[in-house]
């Protein structure tokens, strides 16, 4: 089971940082991704983390260079640290998981199996 946190209202500029706790899971074992959703648009791929013994990121371009994806193994969890938030940021994120290793074809949402209830984060002044 999957549990997002953090989300929130933010200007634009500002910062978050997204958690994705687990239980049941051991994510260090796993990749792990996060997705996105816009209202009235579809679930987009924005980060992913392969498992502990390889660590490779990957990220939307869109994001690149603002978020930062990072795990903590002894608390089971996965972060999204966003800064420079701009509007177009704005949706319900999710994190996702699977019992696979890397991150190819991540931004496919049908890949995952396991998904988070989402967490709500809004950019506007």
């Amino acid at each position: 089971q999957l549990q997002a946190s953090g989300g929130g209202l933010v200007q634009p500029g500002g910062s978050l940082r997204l958690s994705c706790a687990a239980s049941g899971l051991t994510l260090d074992y796993y990749a792990t991704a996060w997705f996105r959703q816009a209202p009235g648009k579809e679930r987009e791929g924005v980060s992913c983390i392969s498992a502990s013994f390889d660590e490779a990121t990957d990220y939307a371009d869109s994001v690149k260079g603002r978020f930062t994806i990072s795990r903590d193994n002894a608390k089971n969890t996965v972060y999204l640290q966003m800064n420079s938030l701009k509007p177009e940021d704005t949706g319900v994120y999710y994190c996702a998981t699977d019992t696979v290793n890397y991150c190819s074809g991540y931004t496919a949402a049908r890949a995952w199996r396991y998904w988070g209830q989402g967490t709500l984060v809004t950019v506007s002044s």
